[in-house]
């Protein structure tokens, strides 16, 4: 595990390398925040029965995508299925083939990394934004729950690496996999609570989604720090969550091992 550590400081110094990148990031991701918040404030502002439908107060509504920002910044694959992609069609991925390094967890380990560096250069802009909306911070029900938001949010994190770290494996068949990745992002955002909290579906649909991985990548530990999900429920989709992962993480080895075994045959 230490050459994994190592890994990590290797790529959190190459990371912060690209700061101003990052910071311009975070400020770019606030203009459609900003977006959401005022289309909420205005539907809240003309429908007084708002509420009702979706579930969510006012304040709950405004939070809730606060949330998702915070979520982003912690969980949120940004680069890394390019950039194994890139490893496996330039051939880079050969030295992986010949040294006690497994791609996967050195791949996971630079993963950690970005977010850690991320974090560094998001924490300011994402403070002052908290800042500007404060009067809408909503604090979690208890201790209990906080922690179990953050144990949620690290599953998260795995689970949206080994879905990319998967779709990333394409290019060892496909010379270019922008379009299923635009396509899973697509689906994603749209699943997994970023455009709207899935309360505002219809029942059944919602209950179609919470069988799939998506509202795990996202909304759920979204609804623990809030207190809509408790008691049975709560460790039902702690165990759904866990269960995913395990799933995702043996779909990338599935992938791994079919695609070397394919890039071996065309490599020599």
């Amino acid at each position: 595990m230490r050459k994994y550590f190592q890994v990590i400081g290797i790529g959190l110094q190459n990371n912060l390398q690209y700061r101003v990148n990052y910071l311009t990031r975070t400020l770019f991701s606030f203009i459609p925040l900003f977006a959401m918040l005022s289309l909420w404030r205005t539907i809240y502002a003309d429908n007084a029965g708002a509420g009702e439908h979706s579930g969510f107060t006012r304040e709950q509504m405004i939070f809730y995508y606060m949330l998702v920002a915070v979520v982003d910044v912690f969980t949120a694959v940004n680069e890394d299925d390019w950039q194994i992609a890139a490893d496996i069609r330039e051939g880079a991925i050969s030295q992986f083939l010949l040294k006690p390094v497994d791609y996967l967890w050195y791949r996971l380990a630079l993963f950690f990394s970005g977010r850690i560096a991320f974090i560094s250069m998001a924490a300011l802009p994402l403070g002052i934004f908290i800042f500007c909306f404060r009067q809408y911070f909503l604090l979690p029900p208890d201790a209990g729950t906080f922690v179990v938001f953050l144990l949620s949010l690290v599953l998260t994190a795995l689970l949206q690496f080994f879905i990319s770290f998967a779709m990333a494996m394409l290019s060892f068949w496909l010379l270019e996999i922008s379009t299923f990745i635009f396509i899973l992002f697509a689906f994603e955002y749209l699943a997994s609570g970023h455009l709207f909290p899935l309360d505002v579906l219809p029942p059944a649909l919602k209950q179609v989604l919470f069988v799939l991985p998506f509202p795990y990548m996202l909304y759920f530990p979204i609804q623990i720090y809030m207190g809509k999900v408790a008691g049975a429920g709560l460790w039902q989709g702690m165990a759904t969550q866990c269960l995913w992962v395990l799933v995702a993480y043996g779909f990338a080895r599935f992938m791994w091992r079919r695609g070397v075994k394919h890039y071996e045959a065309f490599g020599g």
